[in-house]
């Protein structure tokens, strides 16, 4: 255990699951339990499921579960220990920080290291070193307090210079290699990741630089290369500039594609821009940005890489909780010429005050699609408006609301010159074969219950699916009444046929008897996420508890059968009958046959 046993239980005790939760998602008390939509994946009916008496969490969507510590380590991408301080200092608990394990305690001296480089790379920019950086940003039109700002700075053009800084503050090669700040090659030399680049800090919203982006100056070499994904740094979990945009007194927040046209809007007055670490918009941003705003402008360049990350983000965000717009830039003439343009080249030629008055204009995400859609064909031509009304009725028999499904199909229809009827026709049909495929897909997964019964995830599947419903009953039962235990004969881990089912009865056997709020605490450390998540689900299944005695004799007598049928023991059927009888009489005193 990281942190002592008594340290644990007040921390449980004074950081309720509602209390923690609902700082984060607005929560409704309905029928003993609270709800709100999940904050970690998007939706617009609440399935999220807060359980105040048993202290622990459920989606019913995505399905992520677990305790209090769990959801802080989701919501702030915290490792176990980090989460734990982190309640703790909400609780105002000192924390035992000599239990510190080695994972954490390597995460702090990368965070450390990060920082140090960090101004490392911020001093040679103010230097004769940063000369050429310093020219690339005077190009760039970014002056120096928004660099500041930002905190960049220049990796110079040497092969081991923060190698070598690093070094004399005591930092090692492996701590460098954990961090991504050097590069070990094929005969075991170490030379810097960025060289001869602008420096691009990455930091989080908690003010810690968890990596770095970077553009090269000169030389050769890719054009951007960020650092790689590190203990504490993981590109689907950041967004370049929040911690500066989640200050902002806008309504929304802007997503660009590059860091530099964040900087470029930062510095134009346009403070809630972010952008993602090279790649597309994932769950986990959206997650992040939901804390800070219900209002998401796309802001992507208007080249079909662009569009296509466009596309994208908008099906990531149909149906989620935010109001999703999309700023559609112009493509820009030079010499009578058509180029296209990123954010940053539309504020340098138009200025700032063009570019309020585009996202004061911009779309909602389903113009954009329906735009999408209407550039494709001809509209003059009757095939191709044929063909049109098929594609557009099948995007518009998406949206679950009647009422917006009706105003988007007369646009539609509008814009091809057809009629709203027969196009309100054709998307009732869209609509009807759409439903009609999930209903098939719900009934083949209902009609087949092994499949239902199996863990979503493909690693934790039951090879022994009768033993494994009644594995799953005794840790359900014992976690729900921690007075079974007494009930419970000797068990092995080995008894059970989940490796995953058989280490948390062993891990519950240890510390029993033991609450369910402290048990998830405790689980919390030493299981994964998807671990905890199908702990979480079993939780959920329906228990009768006033037969609770009865249930887990049940339950391990059928733990037994099957491990026997898995040994081939060939054991009689009379042994097994006593086995059986023993264990209905119940255990803890003396046996009577």
């Amino acid at each position: 255990m990281p942190f002592p046993q008594s340290f644990l239980d007040e921390l449980i005790a004074r950081s309720d699951i509602v209390d923690v939760v609902g700082s984060y998602v607005t929560l409704q008390a309905k029928g003993g339990n609270y709800w709100a939509c999940c904050p970690f994946h998007n939706e617009k009916t609440p399935s999220f499921s807060v359980a105040p008496d048993k202290q622990f969490y459920y989606c019913f969507g995505c399905h992520k579960g677990g305790g209090v510590i769990n959801f802080v380590m989701e919501m702030e991408n915290l490792s176990y220990g980090d989460a734990v301080r982190f309640l703790a200092k909400r609780a105002n608990i000192p924390v035992p920080e000599d239990d510190r394990s080695g994972t954490e305690k390597l995460r702090q001296r990368i965070l450390a290291l990060n920082r140090d480089a960090a101004r490392y790379y911020y001093g040679v920019l103010q230097g004769p070193e940063g000369a050429a950086v310093q020219a690339y940003l005077d190009k760039r039109q970014i002056r120096r307090p928004i660099a500041m700002k930002f905190g960049m700075g220049a990796a110079p053009d040497s092969w081991d210079a923060l190698l070598n800084a690093m070094t004399q503050k005591g930092y090692t090669k492996k701590e460098l290699l954990d961090a991504g700040l050097i590069v070990q090659n094929k005969k075991g030399g170490f030379y810097d990741r960025f060289r001869n680049r602008l420096i691009l800090p990455v930091i989080d919203v908690r003010g810690e630089v968890v990596g770095f982006g970077s553009r090269i100056i000169g030389g050769d070499g890719a054009k951007y290369v960020n650092t790689p994904e590190t203990l504490v740094y993981s590109k689907r979990r950041v967004l370049y500039g929040l911690n500066l945009a989640k200050k902002t007194k806008r309504p929304n927040i802007i997503l660009c594609e590059g860091n530099l046209d964040v900087v470029t809007l930062h510095q134009a007055g346009f403070d809630n821009a972010v952008a993602s670490m090279g790649t597309a918009l994932t769950v986990e941003q959206t997650r992040l940005l939901s804390r800070y705003t219900k209002e998401l402008v796309l802001c992507y360049d208007n080249d079909s890489a662009g569009q296509m990350a466009t596309k994208r983000a908008l099906e990531l965000l149909h149906n989620s909780e935010f109001t999703v717009k999309v700023l559609r830039l112009p493509n820009l003439i030079v010499n009578g010429e058509s180029k296209k343009q990123d954010a940053d080249d539309f504020i340098k030629n138009k200025g700032p005050a063009a570019f309020e008055a585009l996202l004061s204009g911009s779309e909602n995400g389903m113009d954009f699609r329906m735009a999408q859609i209407a550039a494709k064909y001809d509209l003059k031509d009757d095939q191709s408006r044929i063909a049109y009304a098929a594609e557009v009725s099948e995007e518009l028999s998406g949206l679950s609301n009647a009422v917006e499904r009706e105003v988007y199909t007369v646009r539609a229809a509008e814009a091809a010159g057809l009629t709203a009827e027969a196009l309100r026709l054709e998307t009732q049909r869209a609509f009807k074969r759409r439903i009609a495929k999930e209903r098939k897909a719900r009934e083949r997964r209902e009609l087949n219950p092994a499949i239902t019964q199996q863990p979503d995830t493909r690693g934790m599947r039951y090879d022994n699916l009768r033993s494994a419903m009644a594995e799953e009953g005794v840790l359900r039962l014992l976690l729900l009444d921690d007075s079974l235990f007494s009930s419970v004969p000797p068990l092995q881990e080995s008894d059970f046929s989940s490796p995953l089912l058989g280490r948390v009865f062993a891990r519950l056997w240890q510390m029993r008897p033991c609450e369910q709020s402290r048990a998830l605490a405790v689980l919390g450390g030493e299981l994964t996420g998807e671990e905890m998540n199908h702990l979480t689900a079993i939780l959920q299944k329906p228990e009768s508890m006033p037969n609770a005695p009865q249930a887990l004799a049940d339950y391990i007598r059928i733990i037994r059968e099957e491990k026997q049928r898995r040994e081939g023991t060939g054991q009689d059927l009379l042994a097994l009958a006593r086995d059986t009888y023993k264990e209905k009489k119940g255990y803890g005193g003396k046996q009577h046959e």
